[in-house]
This record gives C-alpha cells, sequence and structure tokens, in this order.
C-alpha cells in the first residue's frame, strides 16, 4: 500500500487551530496597519515642527496671532499618532485574549512588541517637540 499524504508529512493539522492561526494572523496585520499609520502621523508631526523650526529660527520672528501655529499642529498631529497607537495595541491585545480565553495556543505577539517600541520612539519625539521652543 502506498503512503499516505498525512504518513510523510506528519499529523494533518487541526482545523479550529488552524482557524485560530488564521485569524491570529488578521489580528496582526491589522495592528501592522496601525503602526504604519500612527508611524506615519508622528513623522509628519515632527517633519512640521522641524520644517518650521528651520524656516523660522526662534526670535526671527514677533509672537504670532494665530489659534493653532505649525508647533501646535504638529503636537497635536503626534498625540493623534500615539493615540491611534496605543488604542490600536490596546484592542489587539483585547482580541489576543479573547483567543487564550478559547484555550487556542497563542505565541507572543512581535507587531505588539513593534507597538511598544515605535511609542517609546512617537513619545520621545513628542517630548522633544513639547520641550524645545
Amino acid at each position: 500500500m502506498p503512503p499516505t499524504l498525512a504518513g510523510i508529512v506528519g499529523p494533518l493539522p487541526d482545523a479550529n487551530q488552524l482557524a485560530i492561526d488564521r485569524t491570529r494572523m488578521a489580528y496582526e496585520r491589522t495592528l501592522l496597519a496601525w503602526v504604519r499609520t500612527a508611524t506615519g502621523l508622528i513623522t509628519f508631526g515632527f517633519s512640521i515642527y522641524k520644517f518650521f523650526q528651520l524656516q523660522h529660527p526662534a526670535g526671527a520672528e514677533g509672537a504670532s496671532q494665530r489659534l493653532i501655529g505649525p508647533r501646535e499642529f504638529a503636537i497635536g498631529a503626534i498625540c493623534l499618532g500615539l493615540a491611534a497607537l496605543v488604542l490600536a495595541t490596546l484592542e489587539h491585545s483585547a482580541n489576543l485574549r479573547s483567543l487564550r480565553a478559547q484555550g487556542a495556543r497563542i505565541p507572543i505577539s512581535l507587531s505588539a512588541i513593534f507597538a511598544g517600541l515605535i511609542s517609546l520612539f512617537g513619545i520621545v519625539g513628542l517630548l522633544a517637540a513639547i520641550f524645545r521652543q
């Protein structure tokens, strides 16, 4: 009798585990899309801040009468990116907890670790924009 496919590659995976793995990978892709969006917002905010800082050095121009200047807009964009990243990471963690509650084998999320590192860099950029006049 010829060997079967299951005998060559080992036991076939459980259909439920495959469905859980597909769901987990969809959660990972979603978080990475939010990381990409948040990184764009943080980078855009910091670029606006540095561009106007180079265009108008400190003391070269009088006090602006605008409600929201380039610096405030930049800080807002950085904060928006950080908020999106934090909320997406919290949602991702809740989704993984719900999968684990069903008894699924879920490995450590590398995208969540990456989101945490991007958050740290965003916080450093935000602090630089706030405390450097």
